[in-house]
């Protein structure tokens, strides 16, 4: 009876233990869109959880925004999409381009909070070096 229980509970332990991190997010650690064909500088280092919980960002929405009718969109959140999804590559009429959208969607806020960087290598390290761990 008891080796019985004791299997059961080893068995239980693991799957548990492997189920677990398949419903955890891995933290993100670098932003490298797939959507550039062709990359001109190294992905942004950027460690989101260490970034959000020093920038006491909360909200999702906060950068994973949704427009409608040229408006943010109050409590809406992206996070479920891939800045792609909205931005083209390229830029199309009355749209703000990919790049240029992960520039302004950075470097707005850490102008307006005075915090992070806002030149090129301050996110883009040459070599892929680590920048500041959470901007």
């Amino acid at each position: 009876m008891i080796k019985r229980v004791f299997s059961i509970a080893v068995i239980a332990a693991c799957v548990l233990l492997y189920m677990v991190p398949a419903f955890c997010q891995e933290d993100i650690t670098s932003l490298l869109d797939p959507a550039f064909p062709k990359h001109e500088r190294p992905a942004a280092v950027f460690a989101h959880d260490a970034h959000n919980e020093m920038a006491g960002i909360d909200d999702c929405a906060t950068c994973h925004h949704v427009w409608e009718d040229g408006k943010i969109v109050e409590d809406e959140s992206s996070e479920d999409q891939g800045c792609a999804d909205c931005h083209a590559v390229k830029a199309e009429a009355g749209k703000t381009d990919l790049r240029n959208a992960y520039h302004k969607q950075c470097t707005s806020c850490h102008i307006k909070e005075d915090k992070g960087p806002v030149s090129c290598a301050g996110c883009h390290p040459k070599g892929g070096a680590a920048a500041p761990a959470a901007h």
